[in-house]
């Protein structure tokens, strides 16, 4: 009896690690197809039938990375919320394109921010780099050991993108997304995860030089060896086949269905990606959080923008599959329940 009474205690009180605030911030300029049209061999046509990308947002702004819009997304998201920076614990920002190298852009941005008593640190695992972090600061709250963790998904993928290019120039955008994770004791948040990830992809989606391997010189520069490449192809079967393994396998291990998943919250790449990982799992179209079409391809941003679009259709309790795909390669899935009404 004494055991039983333990264990009901115990399972009462189990912290769990819920998102309770959400920020965004994207900038102003709007890059549209119609204007690509102007810079490469391509047309509004060809770029919506094939990626569902009618426009893409860019930042102008003069000396302005990443950093810049990682500061205004988690302002929005302490504006909206009332949290107090000094009582966050911990600020991840998960990232593609960092301010520079080697001097954390997390670091600058809790500063700015004024979560003076936190610490931080910058998560690389290109477009899956919001979703390793969702693991990460879950795992964090789970362990009792911090209370607020902000982790923010923020790129500026026009820093490393060849607008000559047509194959990569179509495709991505410039934002940032901020998520507040905080403890719960109602059994929602994060209940389940399935991380993978494969070296075989290092060669289809890189960039080739600025690293260790081949350091930045004359040579490089005039080569355009410091933008993305990626074999579009090869990418695009290997992000179809795995987002939507791992969706499926998330389900099956929570034994979901269709008619319990209130809604798919996939990694922006491609719309032909996310149908396909849709279909997978039997999910309508009106389960499918959508925003690609307005900002492309917007790297560790695109999970807690569709977040943020979306909060006002959020319900507690809801059940949420996150899903991304990344270079390296990266990708798995996420089942979250959702821990507070929009």
């Amino acid at each position: 009896m004494e055991t039983k009474l333990t264990n009901k205690v115990a399972n009462m009180t189990k912290i769990t690690a819920a998102i309770t605030a959400v920020g965004k911030y994207l900038p102003e300029y709007i890059l549209t197809n119609k204007e690509l049209e102007k810079m490469v061999d391509t047309n509004d046509e060809w770029i919506t039938s094939r990626t569902g990308i009618k426009e893409r947002r860019i930042l102008k702004e003069e000396n302005a990375g990443t950093s810049f819009m990682a500061i205004r997304a988690a302002e929005d998201l302490i504006k909206k919320s009332g949290v107090r920076p000094e009582d966050i614990d911990m600020v991840i920002v998960a990232t593609a394109t960092p301010d520079m190298p080697v001097a954390s852009t997390a670091a600058y941005t809790a500063s700015k921010i004024g979560a003076v008593n936190a610490f931080s640190y910058d998560l690389q695992a290109a477009c899956s780099s919001f979703l390793f972090g969702m693991s990460t600061a879950a795992s964090y709250i789970e362990s009792g050991r911090y209370k607020k963790v902000l982790l923010i998904g923020a790129d500026k993928m026009s820093s490393i993108i060849d607008y000559t290019d047509r194959a990569t120039c179509i495709i991505f955008g410039d934002g940032a997304g901020a998520a507040l994770f905080e403890p719960n004791t109602e059994s929602l948040g994060l209940q389940d995860e399935y991380l993978r990830t494969d070296g075989v992809g290092r060669e289809f989606l890189k960039i080739d030089a600025g690293g260790s391997i081949l350091p930045s010189s004359e040579e490089t520069v005039k080569n355009n060896l410091h933008y993305v490449h990626q074999e579009g192809r090869t990418v695009f079967k290997f992000a179809v086949s795995n987002m939507a393994d791992v969706s499926e396998k998330i389900l099956e291990r929570n034994k979901l269905t269709k008619d319990n998943v209130d809604w798919l919250v996939a990694h922006q790449a491609n719309k032909r990606i996310i149908e396909a990982t849709a279909n997978r799992i039997g999910l309508d179209d009106d389960k499918v959080l959508l925003n690609i079409h307005r900002y492309g391809n917007t790297t560790s941003a695109t999970l807690p923008l569709l977040l943020a679009d979306y909060e006002g259709k959020l319900k507690k309790g809801d059940n949420l599959i996150f899903a991304a795909f990344g270079g390296g390669f990266t990708w798995g899935a996420i089942y979250l329940k959702w821990a507070y009404n929009g």
